[in-house]
């Protein structure tokens, strides 16, 4: 594999962590931020616009782990790919953990 399948492999994580909150929200008829809202990434959205994000990202993510061709015969594109769920999973707690106290 090319060092490029990597960087979009460690895309795909990141955008594919991104879909569950916003779909886990938006099909619970809970608001949440999205960058539409506003203001933008900190203000609540619709459920509806939630759902709308989470399948965008759903796509993307998809497109990104096919064009990343992630295989479980290369455990490093696995792990590139863990690496990017971790890391926006990580970032995501801590940024949102207050997002009721406003």
């Amino acid at each position: 594999m090319e060092w490029y399948h990597y960087v979009y492999g460690f895309l795909a994580g990141m955008i594919l962590a991104n879909f569950v909150p916003h779909f886990i929200h938006g099909i619970s008829g809970n608001r949440f931020p999205t960058p539409f809202s506003k203001p933008h990434g900190i203000g609540l959205s619709s459920p509806t616009t939630n759902v709308l994000w989470a399948l965008f990202n759903l796509v993307i993510g998809y497109l990104l782990f096919r064009i990343a061709r992630i295989s479980t015969d290369d455990n490093l594109s696995l792990i590139v790919l863990l690496a990017g769920i971790s890391l926006l999973s990580i970032f995501s707690s801590k940024r949102f953990a207050g997002k009721h106290k406003e």
